[in-house]
């Protein structure tokens, strides 16, 4: 078979392994960008009522949409339509794996269905830009993260804040030690919505309910637990708090040197609505980690937005499209030298860190494609993002059961406490249960 240029370089790279250390991308947006027809690559994504079809516009650049999955036939032939009318259309992506044009998959599904379609995608031998959260419970990564080291691919979570410049700044301070020992993190998420009680109808024909529906309980149709709203049901994800907390509690960690750890101990509290066939998650919610270092993480919904990172020397809090801090010299008037980055860096911060969120989706998806082509490990990989997931149902269970719980993040289990690790799974509906 006569390989082209894209197919002989994944070749000559394919003895790498897809989990390097951090290393320099260089200049990824430049680089990656497709030098002949021959050179792009194929694309497959999945899930396009809105963040698969977000994702896919930032690819384009880089390759060609060659197909597209969706349970909802309407949604997936717009999808279609958006990307030049050539794309060949599925309700089953199992189907769409077996095409051997498909180098890339996006993913764009609900929580529930993560975990299971990156699995199958990565063993078919494609490299995966995944939505966060990563899983949708502990359990599953714990499936997840063995097939990711024994295939190889190259995996993207769409933690894009980690290619923001403003919060990039405030975890580059937090990690360099410009605030000195670290005491305290706090994280806002938002307010979760409330809802209900919604009507139950019959499903509209273009929709295959029961497989959008997959592990999740065999319930009635009602259209909010489906497509954006699917959020605010603990059957299909997580609330605010794994929706907003993927970004911010990955961010804290991140700027803590914990990415690839966790909580040692943390307690949680909530207020929970009670409305027949309506949004069931926390009407409010607070918890209370402590970290291995000694560090103090507080998030939930009565917080400000973004992460605070709070030092002996001083704190810094960044939000989408401000920063701001104590003292703020240590920024302006001695900023941090590249040479000096404690955190994983590509193209966008060879430019200026303070300039906003510009920028942030087309730098996160040319790392993506930067290193599909060089085997080289991604800017949010796929360990800090599952332990950022971990984090976020870890949370959710403490909300759950109100007490003081003790977490091993090396064992990815809680101490002494059955109740707690009976939470770290839930059942699966039959025909839909995970599987390797």
């Amino acid at each position: 078979m006569r390989m082209n240029r894209r197919q002989l370089l994944q070749a000559a790279a394919a003895s790498s392994s897809a989990l390097l250390p951090y290393v320099f991308t260089g200049d990824a947006a430049a680089r990656d960008l497709p030098t002949s027809k021959n050179d792009r690559f194929g694309i497959g994504t999945i899930g396009m009522r809105y963040q698969g079809t977000v994702n896919t516009d930032h690819a384009l650049p880089y390759g060609d949409v060659v197909a597209i999955c969706d349970v909802d036939r309407e949604i997936g032939e717009k999808a279609v339509e958006r990307y030049g009318g050539k794309a060949a259309l599925y309700e089953d992506y199992r189907k769409m794996l077996e095409r051997q044009d498909i180098d890339v998959v996006y993913v764009g599904s609900p929580d529930h269905w993560h975990t299971q379609m990156y699995i199958d995608a990565l063993l078919a031998g494609k490299d995966v830009y995944a939505e966060k959260p990563l899983t949708l419970t502990v359990d599953e990564g714990k499936k997840l993260m063995p097939v990711l080291r024994e295939t190889g691919r190259v995996m993207q979570t769409n933690t894009r804040l980690r290619s923001d410049h403003v919060h990039r700044l405030a975890c580059e301070t937090a990690a360099s030690g410009r605030l000195g020992r670290l005491k305290r993190v706090i994280v806002g998420v938002g307010k979760n919505p409330t809802g209900g009680p919604f009507a139950i109808e019959d499903p509209p024909a273009h929709l295959n309910w029961d497989l959008w529906l997959g592990q999740a309980p065999l319930v009635l149709y009602t259209k909010e637990r489906s497509h954006f709203t699917f959020r605010w049901w603990y059957e299909y994800a997580g609330g605010k708090m794994a929706d907003i907390g993927a970004h911010q509690l990955d961010l804290a960690q991140w700027g803590m040197g914990m990415q690839h750890s966790g909580p040692i101990e943390l307690e949680g509290k909530a207020t929970y609505p009670d409305v027949e066939n309506g949004y069931n998650v926390a009407t409010s919610f607070e918890v209370r980690m402590l970290y291995p270092n000694g560090v103090e993480v507080i998030t939930g919904d009565g917080v400000p937005g973004g992460v605070r990172f709070e030092g002996e020397l001083g704190w810094l809090h960044g939000r989408r499209g401000e920063i701001n801090g104590e003292p703020f010299d240590l920024l302006n008037d001695d900023p941090i030298a590249r040479e000096d980055y404690q955190l994983y860096a590509h193209d966008d911060l060879s430019r200026p860190l303070v300039t906003g969120k510009s920028g942030q989706q087309d730098n996160h998806a040319a790392n993506f494609f930067d290193c599909v082509r060089t085997r080289k490990t991604p800017l949010s990989d796929p360990l800090s993002q599952n332990g950022a997931a971990n984090v976020c149902h870890l949370c959710n269970i403490a909300q759950h059961l109100g007490r003081k719980l003790r977490w091993d993040p090396e064992k990815e289990l809680f101490l002494e406490d059955d109740e707690a690790n009976s939470l770290l799974s839930r059942p699966q509906r039959k025909g839909y249960e995970i599987k390797v």
